[in-house]
């Protein structure tokens, strides 16, 4: 899809930084002036308040939530995302820009397996999103369940399960199997990450490794876009950097930043109508996977992972 390439090829690794085992690469775009994003993000729209996530109803539904925005501007949800509050804690199952003054129904999954009882009417937004091979896995789940069933569903139980094993690993205890308990948990340690990786000028992605193994990345089309969202994603892979099966999983060569790049211009894109504004492009390659949203003719936001 000409617009990805587009974005990729304007894309340039900045000088890397390295805490631990984590490493940030900076993704820059060329000095160019950048116009202001026209839209919110979740986290500026909910607290304008013009903006409200609930369930659908009543009785609710797990994979599915309401989302009300009455403000002027559109609104930018991250995939993974991790909303907190109303029967259960929940993660957007991919990126989407709701227009102003509409209503739209949000494919999530479940990250609190243990609850489903009223605790708010509304939710609010949490400060960190899906740790990143959750997001990977999920992402997978959620192409495919697109592509054969044209759905925007996560396998639950798989989700689930992910979480009990990585809160086993890291000696985690939650009543109602929280994924947020992790996060708060380590929180002193997820937050010196955060404030050792600081954003550089016309940086619009960030790409991570562990160990020196290339995991992700994800590119905004504003610098201001990727400051905002840029600690929710280093919170991200840090928890995944703090995790010991991950230093186990690292048994293949590691490649650089420039040529994980280059895969992802190689992959194969699929189109599909988004929920909201633009479309949903999946993108497929050998031992890499990635979705974009596509929107207002530029690319919103990009995500791409190596699978093996």
């Amino acid at each position: 899809m000409q617009a990805i390439q587009t974005l990729l090829s304007n894309l340039n690794p900045g000088s890397q930084t390295t805490i631990e085992n984590l490493t940030l690469i900076p993704l820059l775009q060329a000095e160019t002036e950048t116009l202001p994003p026209d839209y919110l993000t979740l986290d500026e729209a909910l607290q304008g308040g013009r903006v409200a996530i609930a369930e659908i109803s009543e009785e609710g539904s797990v994979p599915d939530l309401l989302l009300v925005n009455e403000g002027n501007r559109p609104v930018l949800l991250l995939d993974g995302e991790e909303l907190i509050g109303a029967k259960q804690n929940r993660i957007l199952n991919l990126s989407i820009l709701a227009p102003p003054r509409a209503q739209l129904m949000l494919p999530v999954s479940c990250v609190e397996a243990g609850r489903w009882r009223k605790q708010s009417a509304e939710f609010v937004s949490s400060p960190h999103a899906y740790y990143a091979s959750g997001r990977l896995k999920k992402m997978s789940q959620v192409t495919d369940s697109l592509r054969y069933k044209g759905r925007r569903l996560s396998n639950q139980g798989a989700v689930w399960g992910d979480i009990e094993m990585k809160s086993q690993r890291l000696k985690t205890v939650s009543y109602t199997q929280a994924m947020a308990q992790m996060y708060e948990q380590y929180k002193v340690s997820l937050e010196a990450y955060v404030r050792a990786f600081s954003p550089q000028t016309y940086q619009v992605g960030a790409m991570f490794a562990i160990a020196d193994r290339i995991i992700g990345f994800d590119v905004f089309d504003s610098p201001a876009t990727l400051h905002k969202l840029l600690p929710k994603l280093v919170r991200s892979y840090a928890l995944d950097a703090i995790d010991p099966q991950q230093m186990r999983d690292r048994q293949d060569s590691p490649i650089s930043p420039h040529s994980f790049l280059s895969a992802v211009h190689q992959v194969k894109f699929e189109k599909f109508p988004a929920i909201g504004e633009g479309e949903d492009v999946r993108l497929s390659g050998t031992h890499l996977i990635g979705s974009a949203l596509v929107a207002r003719e530029k690319v919103v936001h990009l995500s791409a992972f190596r699978s093996q």
